[in-house]
């Protein structure tokens, strides 16, 4: 049983992974997946390989309706994935490995899925699972599975295009990052979605601001304590960060895009958080 297991190790932990977005999480569901099998009589199993893939996608589901439940404890786990580079410096391994299995991308377009949707969508059009099996990790008829399906497959298919890290999204940043700094709050308006949302994560929790022209009233602000900037990759994705006078980092900043307009904005200044973090030099 341990032999076999093994052998379905790197598929079950890939199959964790483009659920769950997330290599430590597949690790500890993989794990827990071994420790429910080692409790179960082999013989009573007819087919080993889909009973796996049934408890790791029950398990992975579990964890995405935590994160649901638990949004400030899904947005630590993120964080403590993100990698941070320079835009002109060759890509690290963690960042190859991530656009290699699922695309930077993809990952972000699956997280606007509901836990059901990501799930379905991830185990029938990756790993080609039928809509049953599904559909009993689901708890429901193999029709109303294939139905969550599609309506995933929709949303990936009309969002992917507009969430990747090109040249639209690079413009998008640039505009931004210099409307902030000259202080042009109509260039800044210009850029911003109407519905924007922008998340700063602070030493005293996340603050939530909505709307483009309450977004744009803060940047302009928060522009103002910069001493340096510059364009920065964040696990591929194009964002910028900003230094203090005194060379320490002020900001991490992410972006999402969507029809050459900024949708999202998240913003770190939690100087704990960014000291835990491999960091560029301002230079």
């Amino acid at each position: 049983m341990a032999e076999t297991f093994e052998a379905e190790r790197d598929r079950l932990r890939a199959v964790a992974y483009r659920v769950l977005g997330s290599h430590a999480d597949a690790e500890d569901v993989v794990q827990e997946a071994w420790m429910r099998l080692a409790r179960q009589d082999a013989a009573m199993i007819g087919n080993l390989a889909g009973w796996l893939t049934t408890v790791v996608g029950r398990i992975s589901l579990d964890v995405l309706r935590s994160r649901r439940a638990h949004p400030e404890t899904a947005y630590e786990e993120e964080f403590a994935n993100l990698v941070v580079t320079a835009e002109d410096d060759p890509a690290p391994d963690e960042v190859v490995a991530l656009a290699d299995s699922v695309g930077v991308a993809l990952l972000v377009v699956l997280d606007s899925l509901t836990p059901s949707e990501r799930l379905a969508f991830v185990l029938h059009d990756m790993f080609a699972v039928p809509f049953q099996e599904i559909g009993q990790i689901l708890g429901k008829s193999a029709d109303a599975t294939k139905m969550v399906a599609s309506r995933a497959r929709r949303k990936v298919q009309t969002t992917d295009r507009t969430t990747g890290p090109g040249r639209e999204h690079r413009e998008a940043v640039k505009a931004f990052s210099a409307a902030a700094l000259n202080g042009d709050f109509e260039a800044l308006l210009r850029v911003l979605d109407p519905d924007v949302k922008l998340t700063v994560d602070t030493p005293e929790g996340l603050v939530v601001t909505l709307g483009a022209t309450n977004v744009a009233t803060g940047a302009r602000m928060f522009s103002g304590k910069a001493a340096r900037q510059r364009p920065i990759l964040l696990n591929g994705i194009p964002g910028h960060m900003t230094w203090n006078p005194d060379g320490t980092p002020l900001s991490v900043i992410a972006f999402t895009v969507s029809e050459a307009r900024i949708t999202g904005i998240r913003i770190v200044i939690d100087r704990a958080k960014l000291s835990a973090i491999r960091l560029p030099d301002p230079s």
